[in-house]
């Protein structure tokens, strides 16, 4: 592996292109400028685990000791609470710079080989377009939730509620407020309501009214549940077998440091279960390192466990670059100014991915 040649700066001559979610791919080419010399990386393999929790915000009715009396039902919140679940997580490969490495690929002047990098000056492609990158995670969904203020049905008692100290008598006018609410809905569904609309807009707007009175006197007996989606991306980049902990997550205040105790740890753990290794000739030998060879990771392999309280919210096998070792392509494969092959690599491992002949 010693062959290999390995620089700390140089100077390419390059031009942008436009990669997805705003990234920037270059074309690396090669002049008299960088002495017809392209440095490149390799991937470090890290991950990045997107997490999509669900807070629930549960706000007991002032009226629910009298659910089951006025209403007919004992499924209420009885006292106020915050509750957060982890609803999914997934785990993507990405690749970062190796900063103590890079590679220079030597070519001949004339030779019209480009070398296709991300920002960052890893390899992505030889010969062929750069491919778009990593795709940002999923946008969440925002369903539409009815949430009702506290003392928003209020805004539908008349005076003697108000001028009542017993809190049953005000139950027992909240229920039957909500019961002339229901029978006024049902009227004018049936069209047989005293007042009748004009249009359908105002039967619309009626209904919307009526049912908003609905939700607001029923919310002070059952309560009130809410829940909001919320997501969170960590990094974490595997040196070997390991288990740490990821982040923590608390019932009651969502995402934590790994280090708060007041939430329960969520684990990462990483399991090798394969070594890159050299590729062998005929005879079971290592091949020798091309001489200017173009260099490529031959990744390792590791089963990855995301787990909540001995419960796994994720796990797979990924390939981890820093597991594997450095091998190179033969660069003339590249520069063969009749039949010139193209080449392919992963953008998280630095894997050789696809290798083929240009179409002339």
């Amino acid at each position: 592996m010693n062959a290999y040649k390995i620089l700390t700066t140089a100077c390419v001559a390059l031009l942008s292109v436009s990669g997805a979610f705003g990234q920037q791919t270059k074309i690396l080419t090669a002049d008299k400028h960088n002495e017809y010399g392209i440095v490149y990386s390799l991937p470090v393999t890290s991950l990045r685990v997107d997490v999509k929790a669900v807070r629930e915000v549960r706000k007991a009715g002032p009226y629910w000791q009298y659910a089951k009396k006025f209403i007919g039902t004992d499924k209420v919140v009885r006292e106020d609470a915050e509750v957060w679940t982890v609803e999914s997580v997934s785990v993507t490969s990405v690749g970062i710079p190796d900063e103590e490495h890079q590679y220079l690929m030597q070519l001949k002047p004339g030779a019209l080989t480009y070398v296709g990098v991300d920002e960052d000056g890893m390899i992505l492609s030889i010969n062929k377009e750069p491919e778009d990158g990593l795709a940002e995670p999923e946008a969440v969904e925002e369903t539409a939730e009815v949430v009702y203020a506290p003392n928003e049905y209020l805004q539908y008692v008349d005076g003697d509620f108000i001028a009542s100290q017993s809190t049953a008598k005000q139950a027992q006018m909240l229920a039957s407020n909500l019961m002339d609410v229901r029978e006024s809905k049902v009227a004018l569904t049936r069209g047989t309501a005293e007042t009748m609309p004009t249009d359908g807009r105002q039967l619309e707007l009626m209904l919307g009214s009526l049912e908003r009175q609905e939700g607001a006197l029923t919310a002070a007996f059952i309560g009130n549940i809410s829940h909001e989606t919320v997501t969170r991306s960590f990094t974490f980049t595997p040196a070997d077998n390991s288990r740490d902990v990821l982040f923590r997550m608390s019932g009651f205040a969502g995402f934590v440091e790994a280090d708060d105790m007041s939430g329960e740890p969520v684990y990462i753990e990483v399991k090798v279960t394969s070594r890159g290794e050299l590729p062998v000739d005929a005879k079971g030998e290592e091949k020798k390192w091309p001489k200017d060879g173009v260099a490529y990771c031959i990744p390792g392999a590791a089963r990855v466990r995301v787990s909540l309280m001995g419960n796994a919210l994720w796990e797979g096998e990924l390939e981890l670059s820093q597991l594997g070792t450095v091998f190179a392509l033969n660069p003339n494969i590249f520069t063969d100014k009749k039949n010139p092959s193209y080449a392919v690599f992963d953008p998280a491992t630095g894997a050789l991915r696809e290798i083929g002949v240009m179409q002339q």
